[in-house]
């Protein structure tokens, strides 16, 4: 393994000019994972994955732009540098490949090297077809058709049907050194002990369920994003007091998502805790098939006007908002819903009794709930909190409590298979990043296992506006189209909304320079270490 920048100048401190040095700025962060992320290029364990062990070592061929604070990140040209619509057929899009880059092993970026990528994620009988990791990424990117190599420095993608926001998703497709594959004996564990990528952080020691450790990249081709920082560590700890412990003892110098209760203490003790706005929603994601109590609509209505929002948002100390749709209300998107979901229980009684329920007849179901992960905030006390909400209106619910990866495998599951435990619903915090996310949630073409719509919630007027948004190239009539769809998905309720995180995380006052995007990704590369 490559000797770490750390380990270099602990050897050169005894003799003399290398002992006056700046001291090495190391940023060390306390994930909420269980476990360490996968480092081989498709990152596991969600939107922490990506955001701690994708983008830092890794570009993607469309990246994020972190640049502007103020509105949610756009996508911004990454290891593609340019695209365009085939004019003469709207579902070919042909893509640059950005010259004079180079991966860590020092070899270069070619157009054989992306397609070699992927490969690995939409060719089974490809040598490098990664099957474990690969529906990571082909999940999301379902319209994904073909490709081929036009020239040295050009890439054609089809897709199955015109899909105009398709550059967002990939943002989803990182790119790893073929070499360095072929280098480790052509195997995806071995490539996990020594990973190569292109991005402004190499990844130079790994150990296993433990932490990562990664250095500058001198040479990386953006050069107003070389990290200030010398290294970044990441580890995993999923329980919320001990990131806090870790915090407080200065073990770290970052932790995502506080426990609510100590953010006082936190900012009373000289500490930095960061609030700000990004694309999350955490919902129920509720089985619409006819096994389930959530088949009626009614019943769908009632579990969203039984919870408490306000309450909810009162116990986490002001660290989400309420969520009535996807997309939070103002948004260009949200649309003219006729349900404005709030708390009245008297009105979800009513809906249940409609629904052929009563006190000698409660519906009962089981949601699945982790302990931990990616944009879960704090999901055993908000669930306790809204079980005692649906117990007062003549709901019985109870949880599959699962570790965060079970709970990602079976959303990328059918709802009837043996990976989703026959569950009614499940509790998992998911994001609207770009245009497609109504898509990708609610179509009839995304029922799972092809994409993320886990509950087989199916409407031919949604499907038709999210088809038509998704065809055109204008943006007033996409976003008039999108408010349109989710004015139905507000109504017909295929999730239970519950709230919008904003994102704490406490940081050392050694932490400067940290300017949050509203984004569920973030840029390292300007934060220094006092």
């Amino acid at each position: 393994m490559t000797t770490t920048i750390a380990g270099a100048a602990a050897a050169a401190a005894p003799f003399g000019p290398a002992a006056s040095a700046a001291p090495i700025q190391n940023l060390r962060i306390a994930m909420t994972a269980s476990d360490l992320p996968t480092v081989t290029g498709i990152p596991n364990n969600g939107g922490e994955g990506y955001r701690f062990l994708g983008y830092p070592p890794y570009d993607a061929l469309v990246n994020w732009d972190f640049v502007h604070t103020d509105q949610t990140a756009e996508d911004t040209p990454g290891l593609f540098s340019s695209w365009k619509i085939d004019e003469k057929d709207n579902k070919r899009w042909l893509f640059t490949v950005r010259s004079g880059v180079k991966f860590h092993d020092g070899t270069d970026l070619t157009a054989d090297a992306i397609s070699w990528n992927l490969a690995r994620i939409w060719d089974s009988k490809s040598p490098q077809f990664d099957a474990p990791a690969a529906p990571i990424v082909s999940a999301v990117v379902s319209m994904f058709d073909k490709w081929e190599k036009v020239d040295d420095s050009t890439i054609a993608i089809t897709t199955k049907y015109p899909f105009s926001f398709f550059p967002y998703l990939l943002t989803r497709v990182l790119i790893v050194s073929p070499t360095q594959w072929e280098k480790v004996g052509k195997s995806w564990p071995n490539f996990a002990k020594a990973p190569v990528g292109t991005g402004p952080f190499k990844i130079t020691r790994v150990v296993a369920g433990q932490y990562c450790e990664m250095t500058r990249n001198e040479d990386y081709w953006d050069k107003k994003r070389i990290p200030k920082v010398d290294k970044m560590t990441v580890y995993p700890m999923p329980e919320a007091t001990t990131r806090l412990a870790a915090l407080r003892s200065g073990q770290v110098d970052w932790i995502e998502v506080p426990p609510p209760d100590a953010i006082p203490s936190l900012k009373a003790a000289g500490f930095n805790v960061s609030l700000w706005p990004y694309p999350h929603t955490y919902p129920y994601i509720l089985n619409t098939t006819e096994k389930s109590a959530f088949h009626d609509v009614r019943v769908r209505q009632a579990a969203n006007y039984a919870i408490d929002r306000e309450g909810l948002c009162a116990l986490l100390n002001g660290t989400a908002k309420p969520a009535v749709g996807l997309y939070p209300p103002g948004h260009p998107v949200f649309g003219t819903p006729k349900n404005n979901y709030k708390h009245d229980p008297d009105k979800a009684r009513a809906l249940l009794k409609e629904a052929g329920y009563g006190p000698d007849k409660r519906p009962k179901v089981k949601i699945m709930i982790s302990t931990s992960g990616s944009g879960q905030m704090v999901p055993i006390p908000m669930n306790e909190f809204m079980q005692q909400n649906f117990q007062a209106v003549g709901m019985d619910v109870d949880f599959d409590v699962v570790e965060w990866g079970t709970m990602l495998v079976a959303v990328r599951s059918d709802p009837g298979s043996t990976q989703s435990h026959g569950v009614d619903g499940v509790n998992c915090s998911l994001s609207y990043t770009d245009p497609s996310s109504m898509f990708r949630y609610y179509s009839t073409d995304s029922w799972s296992p092809v994409n993320w719509n886990w509950g087989h919630w199916s409407s031919p007027e949604a499907d038709k506006l999210l088809k038509t948004a998704q065809a055109t190239f204008d943006p007033a009539e996409q976003t008039k189209l999108l408010a349109q769809a989710h004015a139905i998905i507000v109504d017909e309720a295929p999730w239970l909304f519950i709230v919008h995180d904003l994102n704490p995380r406490g940081l050392s006052k050694k932490v400067q320079n940290f300017h949050p995007a509203q984004s569920w990704y973030q840029d390292f590369t300007q934060v220094t270490v006092a």
